[in-house]
């Protein structure tokens, strides 16, 4: 399987919207050569249930996809849990889970998520996957779109579908998750990776990230919002899993970032610098940057292009203002340096990504 690669590695913050892939679902209804109600189905996506799993992440695509909804109310996305036999599973909290389907929902499926499984031990050491989960996985067709949730990522790894490809998984099992699948390429410090049709996510928690992620991807901003609120949850977490891998904890006297950051996404639209941010948080540049890193899990510079790229976004979705004034009041000086960002974080032009996202009657005309 091939795709965009959609993640910066190593930078903590990922890269959304670009290409859509085959399996992606139709845009919402509205914009320019975007299907009908009565011609578009709902896109199918089929959770893999195996035995150990654990409930709340086995939940987690049930709630956040299914809170999903057009402007006119009416589903974007169907869900459906499966085993690899169509038998019950036993999950790690002790009662049996009912599926829905067997293995033919992964077959159907334009999106195949994967939960974590605590009743496979041997995938640890890199051993094999049970032949029936092997046929399963097999089933599946060729352009779908693949997801692990914290752990689950050992699935995929096990069955190949992760060599030579970036992902990540919890952060306390990176080091085992290595030895035991070194082809594949890991990266434990961020929430989750994009690599067009697979996407892995780190912990419990980043799979609620990675599935608001994809319904960003393949609707929008708005929808996802929508999505995070009915589920009370923020529909964007700054930083990446260094910030909750153990560290020593800092003297009370230790200052922190968080109101520098918070006046930062205030200006986001001025010429900030480095030295500004270190004089808010009367700092110096070397402590400021160190302190930084430690509480986001990037540089900066890093978190600061990541927040203004969310907030372009925002103003090409919801608003119809010119491309250099969205550039402007995002922060990127110039429509010339936003499009360069925006193809190197999301493989497209400012212009196109308003025309896939933005309402019809706000997408105006023009390369």
């Amino acid at each position: 399987m091939s795709g965009m690669r959609e993640t910066v590695i190593g930078d903590g913050w990922e890269r959304q919207g670009g290409p859509r892939p085959s399996c992606a679902p139709e845009p919402a209804e509205g914009a320019p050569g975007r299907a009908s109600h009565a011609a578009r189905r709902l896109h199918r996506i089929a959770v893999l249930a195996l035995p150990g799993v654990p409930p709340f992440e086995l939940g987690i695509p049930s709630r956040v996809f299914g809170s999903v909804a057009d402007a006119e109310g009416r589903p974007l996305y169907e869900v459906t849990v499966c085993t690899a036999d169509g038998a019950p599973v036993l999950s790690d909290a002790g009662f049996g889970v009912q599926p829905a389907a067997g293995p033919e929902a992964l077959a159907a499926a334009d999106t195949v998520i994967v939960p974590p499984t605590h009743a496979m031990p041997e995938l640890g050491r890199g051993g094999p996957l049970p032949p029936a989960v092997t046929a399963a996985i097999a089933g599946i067709r060729p352009g779908t779109r693949l997801v692990s949730i914290c752990t689950g990522s050992y699935v995929l790894a096990a069955a190949g579908l992760l060599d030579g490809r970036p992902a990540t998984t919890h952060w306390n099992l990176a080091p085992e998750f290595r030895r035991a699948y070194p082809r594949v390429k890991v990266d434990e410090d961020v929430l989750f990776v994009d690599d067009g049709d697979v996407l892995t996510s780190a912990g419990v928690a980043a799979g609620v990230d990675l599935c608001l992620h994809m319904i960003r991807r393949d609707h929008g901003a708005a929808a996802a919002n929508r999505a995070a609120r009915m589920c009370v949850v923020p529909p964007w977490r700054d930083g990446g899993q260094a910030q909750y891998i153990d560290r020593p904890v800092p003297e009370p006297t230790v200052a922190s970032t968080t109101a520098t950051r918070a006046w930062a996404l205030e200006h986001l639209g001025e010429p900030l610098t480095l030295t500004q941010l270190a004089e808010h948080a009367r700092m110096s540049l070397r402590s400021f940057t160190r302190r930084f890193r430690d509480e986001v899990g990037m540089t900066p510079v890093q978190w600061l292009t990541a927040q203004r790229l969310e907030l372009a976004k925002q103003l090409l979705e919801t608003t119809d203002l010119p491309i250099d004034l969205v550039a402007h009041r995002a922060g990127f000086g110039s429509a010339n340096s936003l499009r360069a960002h925006m193809r190197t974080a999301f493989g497209v032009s400012p212009a196109a990504y308003r025309r896939t996202f933005s309402p019809h009657d706000l997408a105006p005309a023009g390369p």
